[in-house]
């Protein structure tokens, strides 16, 4: 069975706008977590967030169409640009059906439907239907960048928040192995505007910091929540026998192995389900946990799930016994666009040699995990793990090796 490789990367980050960029700010420890400026936020518990800088939607979208689509729908168009040139993959060379797209969504077209349900209150509170809206943006991404590519090929849209960034990814494989020839895929969101950020104030992990430094601190003692983010990443995951084929000039990586799994109810006797997670996916790559290099966390900033995670990866490879990063502590939680941003830092981590580093984080004393701070670590790497976990129980695991 060939493998999936990914021979195109595309990130859009509010650290960096542009896989190179983004790299470039991550390595130089070069935060995008800034207060919000789009509109006043002051009598909001939550003041910052990272916000993408310098996109300019007229550049990937016909203009009739900009006022018709989110933020989110532009920087998905534009970011499947970037990718299949930096794969080298026209999609006219193939066949309408050889190509897939699969994207991961969690928060909808926020600031289309706060727009819409604007104007349909005008009508009166009976012709409002937020909902509608949601549903048809968790699919528009995946729509808009296959009609504008004419790829035809199976496809998809994942919602299981955060973790669904990953699950992107491992469908991508699957329809690979289902005889496509290329996919892509990751995710991207904008949960940003003020209808995005009340939502998310509503789960309760929200940080309420007052310093733009302090108010992401994943595995620190003084951990209150994590920073609403925009932004994320596509790949272009390809089998690797038609990536030879066509001469790709490189190849990032291969996604060798993937898992998801589900918490069990509160109030359960039962234990988080994260470890079971990272098991499958070491197991379906056919490694060893002495194999796995780096470890790219979730990071939830949440001291609770923070100690779960820490737990989980001291029981499968041992105390500090593998290099632990955080380099969303430089973006904040990006929801389902997050975990392809990881995908893309551990694939730039495997090309270079490095570990990126996590920013302004003093981690507890009993946490047992080596968490690389504040600067790159030059290390030997060939494989990496990126983890992810969705509000309401859903963990995601998945392997890259070089």
């Amino acid at each position: 069975m060939s493998g999936a490789v990914v021979t195109g990367l595309a990130v859009v980050a509010p650290n960096g706008l542009g896989t190179e960029a983004y790299w470039s700010a991550t390595l130089a420890g070069r935060s995008g977590i800034a207060p919000i400026d789009r509109y006043d936020a002051s009598s909001y518990p939550t003041r910052f967030a990272g916000q993408v800088r310098g996109f300019e939607a007229a550049e990937h979208l016909p203009g009739r169409l900009i006022p018709q689509t989110d933020p989110v729908t532009r920087f998905a168009v534009a970011a499947a640009d970037w990718a299949l040139a930096d794969a080298g993959v026209d999609p006219a060379a193939f066949d309408q059906y050889d190509i897939g797209v699969v994207t991961a969504n969690a928060s909808g077209g926020f600031e289309f439907t706060q727009h819409e349900v604007e104007k349909l209150w005008t009508l009166g509170p009976q012709h409002v239907s937020a909902y509608q809206c949601f549903a048809w943006f968790y699919a528009v991404n995946t729509g808009q960048i296959s009609i504008k590519n004419d790829l035809r090929g199976s496809g998809g849209a994942l919602v299981a928040e955060q973790a669904a960034g990953l699950d992107a990814l491992g469908q991508a494989r699957r329809l690979l192995r289902k005889g496509l020839r290329a996919v892509v895929a990751g995710g991207l969101e904008a949960p940003l505007n003020p209808y995005a950020v009340v939502s998310q104030i509503a789960n309760g992990r929200l940080s309420r910091a007052d310093r733009a430094d302090r108010a992401y601190l994943p595995f620190d003692p003084q951990a209150g929540g994590y920073v609403p983010g925009e932004g994320g990443a596509l790949l272009i995951v390809e089998d690797a026998d038609s990536a030879a084929g066509r001469g790709a000039g490189h190849r990032y990586g291969e996604i060798a192995g993937y898992a998801a799994t589900f918490d069990p109810r509160p109030g359960s006797d039962r234990p988080p389900a994260l470890r079971r997670a990272i098991e499958h996916a070491l197991a379906d790559a056919g490694l060893r946990p002495d194999e796995i290099d780096v470890v790219f966390a979730d990071a939830a900033g949440v001291p609770a799930l923070d100690r779960t995670e820490a737990q989980a990866l001291a029981e499968v490879f041992g105390p500090r016994a593998v290099p632990v990063t955080a380099p969303k502590t430089m973006t904040g939680r990006l929801l389902a666009g997050g975990p392809p941003v990881d995908v893309a830092a551990a694939l730039l981590s495997l090309r270079d040699q490095v570990v990126p580093p996590t920013l302004h984080v003093t981690p507890a004393d009993d946490l047992p995990i080596d968490l690389v701070l504040d600067t790159p670590r030059e290390a030997r790497l060939r494989t990496a793990l990126v983890l992810a976990r969705g509000y309401g129980g859903f963990n995601s695991a998945l392997v890259v090796r070089a």
